[in-house]
């Protein structure tokens, strides 16, 4: 082998890495974080879990990426560990699917039919399909994700090829050759598969290359046997890498992955060289070929699988012995809110999961508005003690989005989740500061239980109506925001107006009393406070369905929306404020008085 045919290897494994990159994010784009999301909710049963985590590594193309979304699911506490068991396995499964596309390379044959199954036949029509995709798509669209599958794919095929094409003449080579033959000792050919796949952290990429070598003629089963396994062994690097610094039970995760891949290639190895020393397997000796690993690749891995499924839960308890003790304090506390960082490798799924927990941030703070407009009409200790407990979860809720979402931002996002991203930026800052307002709420009620201050009959049901207004705004907001309803939210904004007039109606009723001396300036001091809160939160409320409809119709001014209102839409607005009034009827002087 001269220089030449080295430096041929190595590009055509770049293209080969490269290939599997690109093919890998296409699919995962064009899922959406959709598979993600499945595996995360639908592992009840452990035999679905298996199904589940065998077809997402299928689609993305990677066992140790699958392991490591499982780590980070444990690690948010979005799964159990006993749920996660079934998806490693299943992972085992599904990243087979990678080596019998490989495979493909070794079809031999002279016939039209087997000659458009090699990939050097169509591969280069994908490659012209897919570079037209992604040429002609503007900016990021699922036209343009197909084409990167597409291109990922041809890539990959001719890099197969061409390392296949460079390895070639080693079948003379003595040194190769002697080198081969090494590694048919069981312990070492685990060894180098270990070693090989740990460094390149993808066990589908070193079955390809060792199917590559293949094309040479010196690699026999009994070396390509015991590589593979060590191969599988290899693969858990990465799950354990990534669980460096997460809680015990993701570390757990991490450990049961790894036992699975050594118990099973313990017992497979035991068992066939046992098998072997009385039967003496005659394949070992012939040269192995793309197809034959692949086969070795599949059986040990749903072997493996069916062996060790009944004995889940003592893999569970396994990973538990070796890293002992319960949740601390803090594992459940970081578990609250938080966003495992692991899943910023898989953009799609990430704002997946933002998207989730600022849907839990805004029904947070609705429902701290309603307990804080409760606690304002008929004061109540453990409400009020609530509310100050949402806020400061909300708090919460804002820095660990905002820090998320900022790191996330400078990933390759379709323009789907661009928008969300632009949305939610924009919108945690109002929700917490409407929790902010409910315990400002919350405070003005407190100072009235105090102080032994109340508001007379007629008084009580002219804020009753305005409160009943913010929580209607509220509602209308977070369900908007939730269900991604921009139709929706354009109602927003003309109850937000009548809240505004509604306030006046107060202050203006409220200045009457003042004046006949029916209500004290104490009393108009935290009336004062009351109204302006309740005027800030539907203004929050308007900036969040505003920003939603301005997004999604492309124009970012929110703050020359409403005035380029066409007077169709003036007139439309305008009908629904009146209406909407009507709902809330305050009259002109309601008196409110002193204790």
């Amino acid at each position: 082998m001269d220089i030449f045919n080295l430096l041929n290897m190595i590009g055509g494994l770049s293209l080969f890495l490269y290939g599997m990159n690109i093919m890998g994010n296409g699919l995962s784009k064009m899922a959406g974080g959709k598979l993600e999301t499945i595996l995360e909710k639908l592992t009840t049963k452990r035999i679905f879990a298996v199904l589940l985590g065998a077809g997402v590594t299928a689609v993305i193309q990677s066992s140790s990426a699958t392991t490591v979304m499982v780590v980070g699911f444990v690690n948010s506490g979005i799964m159990k560990l006993s749920q996660a068991v079934g998806i490693i396995m299943g992972a085992n499964i599904g990243t087979t699917i990678t080596s019998w596309m490989l495979s493909l390379t070794g079809i031999e044959g002279s016939t039209i039919w087997l000659n458009l199954l090699k990939p050097s036949s169509f591969s280069p029509i994908l490659a012209a399909v897919g570079i037209v995709l992604v040429m002609v798509s503007k900016g990021e669209s699922k036209k343009k994700d197909i084409g990167s599958i597409l291109l990922g794919f041809a890539i990959l095929m001719f890099g197969m090829e061409t390392m296949s094409a460079a390895v070639s003449g080693l079948a003379d080579n003595p040194s190769f050759t002697k080198m081969m033959t090494a590694f048919s000792n069981p312990i070492l050919g685990m060894v180098v598969g270990a070693i090989l796949t740990a460094i390149i952290q993808s066990s589908s990429a070193s079955v390809g290359i060792l199917q590559a070598l293949c094309a040479t003629g010196a690699v026999h089963y009994s070396v390509a046997l015991p590589i593979i396994m060590g191969q599988n062994i290899g693969t858990c690097v990465t799950g354990i890498i990534s669980s460096i610094g997460a809680s015990k039970n993701a570390r757990r995760a991490a450990m049961v992955h790894l036992y699975f891949n050594l118990i099973g290639t313990i017992l497979f190895m035991v068992f066939f060289y046992a098998l072997n020393s009385f039967i003496d397997f005659a394949f070992l000796g012939e040269s192995a070929n793309a197809s034959g690993i692949a086969v070795i690749h599949s059986l040990f891995n749903i072997g493996a699988t069916i062996v060790l499924f009944p004995f889940s839960n003592m893999l569970v308890g396994l990973a538990e012995i070796t890293i002992p003790g319960g949740k601390n304090k803090e594992d459940v506390q970081v578990e609250i809110v938080s966003i495992d960082e692991r899943f910023l490798g898989r953009p799609a799924f990430a704002m997946e999961l933002c998207r989730g927990k600022v849907h839990e941030m805004a029904e947070l703070t609705r429902k701290s508005m309603e307990l804080a407009l409760e606690v304002l009409l008929k004061y109540d200790e453990e409400k009020a003690q609530e509310v100050i407990r949402l806020e400061s979860v909300a708090d919460k809720y804002e820095d660990v989005l905002g820090s998320y979402l900022v790191k996330l931002s400078s990933k390759n996002l379709s323009t789907t989740d661009s928008q969300s991203m632009s949305i939610i930026l924009h919108s945690i800052s109002d929700f917490e500061r409407i929790s902010d307002h409910a315990m400002d709420i919350v405070k003005s009620a407190d100072e009235i239980n105090i102080k032994g201050l109340s508001f007379t009959k007629n008084a009580r049901r002219e804020i009753a109506t305005l409160c009943r207004a913010v929580n209607d705004i509220c509602n209308l907001t977070v369900e908007s925001f939730c269900k991604d309803d921009d139709t929706s939210a354009i109602h927003v904004e003309p109850l937000e107006e009548v809240i505004d007039t509604l306030s006046k109606k107060v202050k203006g009723n409220h200045i009457k009393r003042l004046q006949k001396g029916k209500c004290t300036i104490e009393m108009g001091f935290i009336l004062e406070d009351i109204l302006t809160g309740l005027e800030r939160v539907s203004d929050h409320c308007s900036n969040i369905a505003v920003e939603m409809i301005t997004i999604y119709d492309n124009d970012y001014n929110t703050h020359e929306y409403f005035k380029n209102f066409s007077s169709e839409e003036r007139a439309s607005f305008n009908e629904e404020y009146e209406e909407l009034l009507k709902s809330y009827p305050i009259g002109k002087h309601n008196g409110m008085i002193k204790e």
